[in-house]
């Protein structure tokens, strides 16, 4: 197949992980592929690096670019199809009218109602198929008045690496300046309110009360990185708080780690708290959004409201027992690997390409 894939975002999230884990797993299997997108975003740097055709556009006037582009592109390459990652994407691609020459992807991550106002509907109109991440967005989707039979569902794949060994996982807490006996939770996350940062500082007072060699690592960057630092100071936590920034080698992150803990309260899927399971590490989640597709309480992690209160309780267990850790941490690396393995992710998606150039 040749496939155009199109992602405009200017930032690294969960959706751009996607993006870039499709696009190597196409290509690894034989097939076409060229991502459109924003000159020197992160995606289009690590997607160049890897050998897969990038072609850039300027972020000033960044759609209009796109859709000139998109034309361009459809008319000189003969692409079947082209999957749009994200909704500037599918704005470029409407306003180039690529609808008209070839089958239109939409991935949709997010369980928010569609909007309603003409220009949205005429939008979502030349969607041939939308890929939901969840049955919990494939739901939303339907209720926004999409038809079940445009919808298809991929829930999100993460790599499975092998478990760090013991000089790797030292490493990794040397590099963070953990002390060896330090119990560290984390959380790799954008910092933004829904994702609930907040609940894991308001509960750190009362873990750290019954086990003061608790420690938080809080990586990544966002509108609220300021506010959740004067709560880790206000309650007297800064000093047991890490705030790394936005971190490339995520890995690494997870090597330090004793425990995983993911506040959300709402969330498409959970990349985040996927790859947290895949490295073996005992997880707390909120069961909210699709969250609930992913984990299974006392079984795969245990599932905490998102409150101060009960993420305290959730991660004093954790930290008393360690065989509960243990079993969590296998059970939901097991899980993982069969449900949510970036290999899983490529092959239904592609299976969803041959659907829609079957109908076609």
């Amino acid at each position: 197949m040749r496939v155009l894939y199109v992602d405009l975002e200017r930032e690294w999230r969960g959706g751009q992980s996607q993006a870039w884990l499709t696009l190597r797993g196409l290509r690894d299997r034989g097939h076409e592929v060229l991502l459109l997108a924003a000159q020197d975003s992160p995606l289009a740097k690590r997607v160049a690096e890897t050998g897969i055709g990038v072609h850039a556009v300027p972020r000033l006037g960044l759609r209009v670019w796109a859709a000139g582009a998109l034309r361009n592109l459809i008319a000189k390459n003969q692409f079947e199809l082209v999957h749009l990652n994200e909704p500037h994407a599918l704005t470029a691609a409407w306003l180039a009218g690529a609808h008209k020459q070839v089958p239109l992807l939409l991935s949709r991550r997010i369980g928010f109602p569609l909007q309603k106002n003409f220009v949205s509907q005429a939008r979502y109109r030349a969607v041939k198929r939308f890929v939901a991440n969840s049955v919990d967005v494939a739901q939303s989707l339907i209720r926004s008045g999409i038809a079940a039979e445009r919808i298809s569902i991929v829930n999100e794949g993460v790599e499975i690496s092998v478990l760090p060994t013991t000089q790797e996982r030292k490493s990794a807490r040397q590099h963070w300046s953990f002390q060896e006996n330090d119990f560290v939770f984390g959380c790799v996350s954008v910092f933004v309110p829904e994702k609930g940062q907040r609940h894991l500082i308001e509960a750190l007072p009362a873990v750290r009360t019954a086990h003061p060699e608790a420690r938080l690592l809080l990586a990544g960057n966002g509108t609220c990185r300021a506010e959740l630092e004067a709560l880790a100071k206000k309650l007297g936590q800064a000093e047991a708080v890490l705030f790394p920034g936005f971190v490339n080698n995520v890995p690494r992150v997870y090597a330090a780690l004793d425990a995983f803990a993911f506040p959300s309260e709402f969330e498409g899927l959970g990349t985040a708290l996927q790859a947290a399971m895949a490295a073996g590490l005992p997880c707390i989640s909120t069961s909210r959004g699709a969250l609930a597709e992913v984990v299974d309480h006392e079984r795969t992690a245990l599932i905490a409201e998102p409150t101060g209160k009960e993420f305290a309780a959730a991660m004093l267990r954790l930290l008393g027992d360690g065989e509960l850790r243990r079993r969590l941490g296998d059970a939901g690396r097991r899980e993982v690997k069969e449900r949510f393995s970036a290999d899983l992710m490529v092959a239904n998606t592609i299976r969803v390409y041959e659907e829609v150039l079957k109908k076609k």
